[in-house]
């Protein structure tokens, strides 16, 4: 049975759980939660978990690391399991799309985004799919402050529309490609209720 390994990018503990940084833990949780499989393994440096879905084997993984070394947690997970970089799906924060927004991308630079320097230094490339999980840049103040802040009060009445959409993304992705999952979902507002 062929393998996805999926990879939500965050910083580990309650202090940074609402975080937008953690957009990526949030969309891991709500899609494994979905799909009947608990992420409670203590494994490969992370929080670690596998089912089936559609007749696909699923990994899932948060590293536990904090986001400027995933690459370690990451790198242990693909090695083991003998996956190459074609067989992972990795989900971030990213502060060039707005919030509500989401865009697929497969290879690339990091873009400034800590956590995928370091996947794509350990990793030896970059050619793997990214899931960029909008969360806007700030009016005013430091990026690096701004990703670590909670997700706003509004914004925060808005994330479950978001996760719910998402993890509708990541399962089209699974079953039915990226070419197809990109046509129907990129930069695709998900935080209107009638969106089907």
């Amino acid at each position: 049975m062929a393998a996805r390994l999926i990879v939500g990018l965050g910083n580990p503990g309650p202090k940074y759980q609402w975080t937008r940084h953690n957009a990526g833990f949030m969309v891991l949780d709500r899609l494994s939660h979905s799909v009947g499989v608990s992420v409670t393994k203590k494994s490969f440096s992370g929080l670690y978990g596998e089912g089936s879905w559609q007749g696909e084997r699923l990994l899932f993984l948060k590293p536990q690391t904090f986001m400027n070394l995933s690459g370690r947690s990451v790198a242990e997970a693909l090695r083991f399991h003998k996956l190459s970089l074609a067989d992972l799906i990795v989900v971030h924060d990213d502060l060039d799309i707005p919030f509500g927004r989401v865009k697929l991308k497969e290879g690339g630079g990091h873009a400034g985004h800590n956590g995928l320097r370091s996947l794509v230094q350990e990793l030896g490339g970059a050619g793997f799919m990214r899931v960029r999980v909008g969360i806007g840049r700030p009016a005013h103040g430091a990026v690096a402050d701004y990703v670590l802040q909670n997700f706003s009060r509004e914004e925060m009445a808005d994330l479950s529309l978001l996760l719910d959409g998402v993890t509708g993304l990541m399962k089209s992705l699974l079953e039915c490609g990226l070419p197809k999952t990109m046509s129907l979902y990129n930069n695709r507002e998900f935080l209107s209720a009638q969106q089907g």
